[in-house]
């Protein structure tokens, strides 16, 4: 289930040395001709048992580290799985390009969309190049006119959200990265098409929801969606880095907090052990929600969609549960 590359959670240890066991055994009957299978089926048993265990009880903390885990599908996976014949759009055409921001346009179950999405990079070569996912004004202006190009030839949006939040820099500061994030927003509210954004990771602040004020909002199982990182909230509320899992209870950033606050319309079930074990199950479950949503939106004439879109984020926060 796991390969010598792949990072260990601390919470994972259990499952860690069992299937360190198990590989131990089949290197043992490689070399030296033994039977071991009965004993490699009984570890393989105790390790499923283990497994669903272990992630059936995450704690907030925990699946803030699962979101963050390296080998999780990013943007450009998703992308290239489900997306034919994409073609990258590049720039703002104000500035310039942003390689945080991915966009362009295909065809998903043949149906011609826009793909927007932030991209983290899955080596220190790739995270360099895109900015670890954090994108920049130039990033978000390029969503703005990816937005508006579909809109102008009736195309639905699909937004993969993975960000810690857009870049903080004085240079980004200085290009207007809050008039820019503020913008895409009222465009994502202003546009006559579908727009569904799923939060494949990390879902930060206001860099997240300039491309996730849409008319379906998914999350993975194990995904986070929140106003601020713990680490932030511990330092500004606590003044303390020690007080980051508590700030992480406190935010109600999991999937299935947001879903009974009514932020988001569904969670996309992740594999057993989480999308870093099973990548491609993963991706497959979010196109399935995605052809989903988008047979109920397509119906839809421009109108309701907008409509739809602005009275879901107006509702938000005005029924919350007691608990």
């Amino acid at each position: 289930m796991s390969n010598n590359n792949t990072l260990v959670l601390d919470f994972e240890k259990n499952i860690v040395e069992i299937e360190a066991k198990i590989e131990s055994l089949k290197l043992l009957a490689k070399d030296q001709d033994v039977d071991i299978a009965q004993e490699v089926n009984r570890l393989e048993q105790k390790l499923e048992k283990q497994v669903k265990l272990t992630y059936a009880n995450l704690t907030p903390w925990q699946k803030l580290q699962v979101s963050r885990h390296p080998q999780r599908p990013h943007c450009l996976d998703y992308v290239h799985a489900l997306i034919e014949d994409f073609t990258p759009l590049c720039g703002d055409r104000l500035f310039g390009d942003d390689e945080a921001m991915i966009g362009g346009i295909g065809r998903f179950k043949n149906i011609s969309v826009v793909v927007i999405g932030q991209e983290k990079g899955s080596d220190l070569e790739t995270r360099m190049k895109h900015n670890f996912g954090m994108a920049k004004p130039e990033g978000y202006r390029k969503a703005q006119r990816l937005m508006d190009m579909a809109d102008k030839f009736n195309m639905p949006v699909i937004a993969f959200v993975d960000t810690d939040g857009a870049f903080p820099g004085i240079d980004a500061e200085a290009r207007g990265q809050a008039e820019a994030i503020a913008s895409s927003i009222e465009k994502c509210l202003q546009i006559y098409v579908p727009i569904i954004s799923i939060v494949i990771g990390m879902g930060g602040s206001g860099g997240a929801i300039a491309i996730a004020t849409a008319n379906r909002i998914l999350m993975l199982e194990h995904s986070i969606y929140s106003v601020i990182s713990p680490e932030g909230c511990a330092s500004i509320l606590w003044r303390s880095a020690d007080k980051v899992q508590e700030a992480t209870e406190a935010l109600k950033l999991t999937a299935q907090d947001l879903r009974k606050f009514g932020v988001i319309d569904e969670i996309i079930k992740e594999p057993i052990g989480g999308a870093h074990r099973d990548p491609k199950t993963t991706i497959e479950k979010v196109g399935d929600s995605i052809l989903k949503h988008l047979k109920e939106l397509l119906p839809l004439s421009g109108d309701e969609l907008k409509k739809q879109r602005t009275a879901k984020f107006l509702a938000m926060g005005r029924n919350l549960p007691e608990n």
